[in-house]
């Protein structure tokens, strides 16, 4: 998928916006923020206004890609070196 272009060539997003360049809902958007969650916004103007900048969206996608095993093999559990526990006898 091409990137975003953002409207009028803003750097930034509305919370509509960002909710269709993410492809989730703007209540979750709402509701992460609200949490603490989620990608980096911030208030804009005198409104105060919720924004999100496209480059923090599309940083914050790779992180979460990163966070997930499924997309990093690093993190992987069944690629892990087993560890033996500790203070238990060894069965043969």
């Amino acid at each position: 998928m091409p990137p975003r272009v953002p409207p009028l060539g803003r750097g930034f997003l509305n919370v509509r916006e960002a909710a269709e360049h993410l492809g989730l809902s703007p209540c979750t958007l709402y509701v992460w923020r609200h949490r603490r969650q989620g990608p980096p916004s911030f208030r804009m103007g005198r409104n105060g206004r919720v924004m999100y900048r496209i480059e923090m969206l599309d940083e914050w996608i790779r992180e979460q890609e990163q966070a997930d095993s499924r997309s990093n093999t690093s993190l992987n559990p069944v690629s892990a070196v087993p560890q033996r526990r500790t203070g238990f006898p060894a069965t043969a």
